[in-house]
């Protein structure tokens, strides 16, 4: 690759809860290093889901809000003069009636386009680009808990083995609209996977389990994982409050008051089903994986 002072790439993530954009510089340094260093990053709150997960389609007003925000986020990667992008959606996307009609419209309106994918794809395009550096010998489960669905893979060894996708997330939970034996056929699934005999550590992904973290390393540092058994004081400490008593105690948001007890609950059943006793944290998202893939083409 020729030198260059760098380009900028950009990641549209669209999911159940929130839409984010994240743009990174790819920077070929004077000692052949290879560098990408994040320039801009913005979540919207938008919350797809809401609407999909009770009514089973996007409704007019998150439409345009929708719109309005692909527009602004054009705006942005002009601003930040963006060389190359990729827009993806999860899960509400995916179970939208008129989820393929809204992202046509958008594209003839903005020229953006955006892609539907699987929550196949979306754990891989995640586990290719980060999860292999943060894994080594041993059993590790990769869980990404989003709005709409959770994502689970699991890693012997540095090698992938299997991948499921299950339509239980944050919002889901929410809205009440999960298939009642989600949470036992994800107990099968990890039952007949790991071992229990084997000692097995997952690997958590998503905002939720970022911010329970953060909230359980400020009271008693950590080192490189959060242990389940702290996340299960944490859960019941969270569940037991009000969302405006989250609010006050831990500065949330609105949008995160609500669906980090959910989040928590999943992470915590995965873990009990296979006798994890420590959550590696590592920051680490779709957005990541996107731009990882585009940047393979400039190296």
């Amino acid at each position: 690759m020729s030198a260059f002072e760098g380009i900028n790439l950009a990641a549209i993530d669209i999911g159940s809860n929130a839409a984010r954009l994240l743009i990174k510089k790819l920077e070929h340094r004077e000692d052949g290093e290879i560098r990408l260093n994040k320039v801009l990053f913005l979540r919207i709150p938008l919350r797809l889901g809401e609407d999909v997960f009770s009514q089973g389609m996007i409704s007019e007003v998150k439409e345009e809000r929708f719109v309005r925000m692909i527009k602004a986020y054009k705006q942005l990667m002009k601003i930040y003069d963006v060389k190359e992008y990729r827009a993806c959606a999860t899960s509400a996307l995916r179970d939208a009636k008129n989820g393929k009609a809204i992202i046509e419209d958008i594209e003839e309106d903005t020229r953006i386009r955006i892609e539907i994918i699987s929550g196949d794809e979306e754990a891989q395009t995640i586990y290719d680009n980060h999860i292999e550096a943060y894994t080594g010998p041993g059993d590790f489960l990769y869980v990404d808990v989003g709005g709409g669905s959770t994502e689970i893979s699991y890693i012997r060894d540095k090698e992938k083995l299997s991948s499921k996708s299950y339509n239980v997330g944050t919002l889901r939970l929410l809205s009440g609209n999960t298939d009642a034996d989600v949470f036992d056929r994800m107990r099968d699934d990890l039952t007949k996977l790991v071992d229990k005999n084997e000692e097995v550590t997952l690997i958590g992904s998503g905002g939720n389990i970022n911010k329970l973290y953060r909230i359980a390393d400020k009271r008693q540092p950590l080192e490189d994982s959060l242990p389940v058994s702290t996340l299960e004081g944490l859960y019941k400490e969270l569940s037991a409050m009000t969302v405006q008593e989250r609010m006050d105690a831990f500065n949330f948001k609105p949008d995160r008051a609500d669906v980090i007890v959910p989040a928590a609950e999943i992470f915590l059943h995965v873990a009990h089903c296979t006798g994890a006793r420590n959550i590696l944290v590592p920051t680490i998202g779709l957005g990541d994986g996107i731009i990882n893939d585009l940047a393979k083409k400039y190296i």
